[in-house]
């Protein structure tokens, strides 16, 4: 979900408003689904040769695809017009806020599979060094950086 300011829930200025807003990329989970698969895979298998425990093991591969909706639900990034917001995407708690007086370094870490899968870590942290976000599994990093960026100036 980027874009626009639909189910924003948490602690808002009147004036605020709120400028992006995703969870993370589907891509941020490539690994569960390849386990995911392996289990459905050996589960097919013994299905076709006759051998039992076959229904465990797709009873698995779909707990692992139910288990990357939630974990893909769990946490909300927010941009607004004054802050960065963590929020709790089931209650819309938020987790972790700062703002852009308080910003001062943004860095993107992406590994060689995050890079070929377009996704990346965005970390934010404040002007003491205390405090850090860490924004998991965004799609294009660098536009959002970017973004983020402009948001600020």
């Amino acid at each position: 979900m980027q874009g626009g300011s639909a189910g924003y829930s948490g602690q808002q200025n009147i004036d605020e408003r709120v400028r992006w807003q995703a969870y993370s990329s589907w891509a941020h989970f490539a690994w569960l689904y390849g386990v995911s698969l392996i289990a459905g895979t050996r589960g097919l298998f013994a299905l076709r040769s006759g051998m039992s425990g076959w229904s465990i093991w797709m009873g698995g591969a779909v707990a692992l695809l139910v288990c990357v909706a939630l974990l893909r639900r769990w946490a909300r990034y927010t941009f607004t017009t004054n802050r960065v917001t963590v929020s709790n995407g089931f209650t819309g708690r938020d987790i972790q806020t700062l703002s852009f007086d308080d910003l001062s370094e943004i860095t993107i870490l992406q590994g060689p599979l995050a890079q070929f899968l377009g996704i990346g870590t965005l970390v934010l942290r404040s002007v003491d060094r205390e405090r850090m976000i860490y924004l998991r599994g965004v799609r294009d990093p660098e536009v959002i950086k970017t973004r983020l960026e402009a948001l600020r100036a």
